[in-house]
């Protein structure tokens, strides 16, 4: 019956790792250079002279990631112009989902005329410095003196299903008092969508 219980409590931590080692409200966000759809590279000090960033893991295949893109689009286009832009990022191994892999990123990213940078995150090394677990996950980054620090974890809004419904806007809050210069009313949530697909 022990050995029972210590197999479960180690798959759980080997489950709930990422997001236990990752960023919390606060940290300083390291810097990543990832592909761009267009085939350029793209680095966190590219948006040094931005007020901040809006980091959003998300992906092409899950029904989450696809119910949020038009938001993400619309977030994007009212705060980029602003000093917050949005920089999308693609965790997933094609391996398990084929249907995210780079190829199938641009035609995405086609379609749906995406105004963002789009990047993929091959070796998955960001995401899990993040602590990133779903599609999507959104890390909000403040640009302080140079250095990016993350403000806002979680989801997107309260109502990924009903746009119209929304209740909570839960980023657009943070990214509002980011421009204020001051606290998030909410910091936090639980970031709802499809697990991401790690590497085996």
């Amino acid at each position: 019956m022990k050995n029972l219980i210590f197999i479960i409590f180690a798959l759980f931590m080997i489950t709930n790792s990422n997001a236990q080692n990752g960023y919390k409200i606060g940290d300083q966000a390291s810097g990543f250079s990832l592909k761009n759809i267009d085939g350029s590279m793209v680095s966190l000090t590219d948006y040094a002279s931005s007020k901040g960033v809006i980091v959003v893991f998300t992906c092409n295949h899950c029904p989450f990631a696809k119910a949020y893109e038009n938001r993400i689009i619309e977030l994007h286009n009212i705060y980029a112009e602003k000093g917050v832009p949005v920089v999308a990022i693609n965790p997933n191994d094609p391996k398990e989902v084929p249907e995210d892999s780079f190829d199938e990123m641009k035609k995405r990213a086609k379609e749906k005329s995406f105004p963002f940078k789009y990047i993929f995150d091959e070796t998955q090394a960001t995401a899990k410095t993040y602590g990133a677990t779903r599609t999507p996950h959104v890390y909000l980054l403040k640009n302080v003196g140079g250095t990016f620090h993350i403000t806002y974890i979680g989801a997107i809004d309260d109502n990924h299903s009903d746009a119209e419904n929304v209740k909570e806007k839960y980023l657009e809050d943070a990214v509002n008092a980011l421009l204020n210069n001051t606290k998030p009313t909410t910091e936090m949530t639980k970031a709802i969508g499809c697990s991401i697909k790690w590497k085996k």
